[in-house]
């Protein structure tokens, strides 16, 4: 056990995660018989199994699935002990690790990107897109440093700072521009399209039509937004987006954009991350700069 290193711990903790050597050894930019031989090495050091290997994916042994929840401790807990040493300099600088969700990142990170690394040069960026249900594992994992999502995520753990509200639109064919807009009941008798299971934006829009489910027929899944706005174009049916995406998936679809009337579907945009991260103040000041990136979106919108 006293050979065991802090690099074969990030080796195992990735494989662990991926059940798989080649996924694992892209994840760690190094060649798949290099990780191989140092997970070979770490089983040997602790004389046990860490792994069934079969022909195409690995699994945990059981001894593996202990091992693998005190490795994640010890790994969040020597890059704590990096970002303690980050949060005691007066700037920010060194690697960043920011969560987006997929109806987020898209229109929000090109004004963000830009005015973080104006303002922070030696700050290195890493966005990670993905569901909010992904993002809340890998931020507790202390595989991201923080994430922007759609409040509340009601976490003890986290710590969450709300940044700004927005609007969900209606987006229906362009030759429904003239119509009267529907409310929430003549919606739900509407053939909605939404994204697909695992989006919270799918679980808002479900909340403001007051639907639990829906009918196969009468509920069709995308995987983006773009998918369901070009759907819409194609006269497939009606969906809602969130106000900051209007200006680029309308741009090249034939369909029209119509306001609800109070009270108007909303959702509060925010950034979280851990209570216990030495960062908590760093990322305070990292949220008023996406805050000033979304200001900045509004009123290229002319909202």
């Amino acid at each position: 056990m006293k050979n065991v290193t802090l690099k074969q711990m990030r080796y195992f903790e990735a494989l662990a995660r991926h059940g798989h050597f080649g996924h694992a050894a892209d994840d760690c930019a190094i060649s798949q018989p290099a990780l191989s031989m140092q997970i070979k090495e770490l089983e040997l050091s602790l004389g046990t199994d860490l792994f069934e290997r079969g022909t195409r994916r690995v699994r945990l042994t059981h001894f593996g699935e202990e091992f693998a929840l005190r490795v994640r401790d010890i790994l969040r807990a020597v890059d704590e002990l990096g970002d303690l040493a980050r949060a005691s300099q007066d700037k920010l600088v060194g690697r960043l690790r920011i969560g987006v969700i997929p109806t987020i990142a898209p229109y929000l990170l090109p004004t963000l990107i830009g005015r973080l690394t104006a303002l922070y040069p030696e700050l290195d960026i890493h966005i990670r897109e993905t569901v909010t249900p992904k993002l809340l594992q890998e931020l507790t994992e202390g595989r991201l440093d923080t994430a922007i999502v759609a409040l509340p995520v009601s976490e003890p753990a986290l710590t969450e700072a709300a940044l700004f509200a927005e609007d969900f639109v209606l987006v229906r064919p362009q030759e429904d521009a003239g119509k009267p807009v529907p409310n929430r009941e003549t919606l739900r008798e509407m053939r909605l399209l939404l994204l697909e299971e695992g989006h919270c934006f799918r679980d808002q829009a479900l909340s403001f039509c007051n639907m639990q489910s829906a009918l196969p027929r009468e509920l069709l899944d995308g995987s983006s937004l773009t998918t369901l706005v070009q759907m819409v174009g194609a006269g497939i049916g009606v969906t809602l987006i969130p106000e900051m995406a209007v200006d680029v998936e309308t741009r090249s679809a034939a369909v029209s954009i119509a306001r609800f009337a109070s009270p108007r579907p909303t959702r509060t945009i925010g950034m979280i991350w851990r209570k216990a991260s030495p960062l908590g103040k760093q990322l305070s000041e990292i949220a008023g700069v996406v805050q000033g990136a979304a200001e900045t979106l509004r009123l290229r919108a002319g909202a």
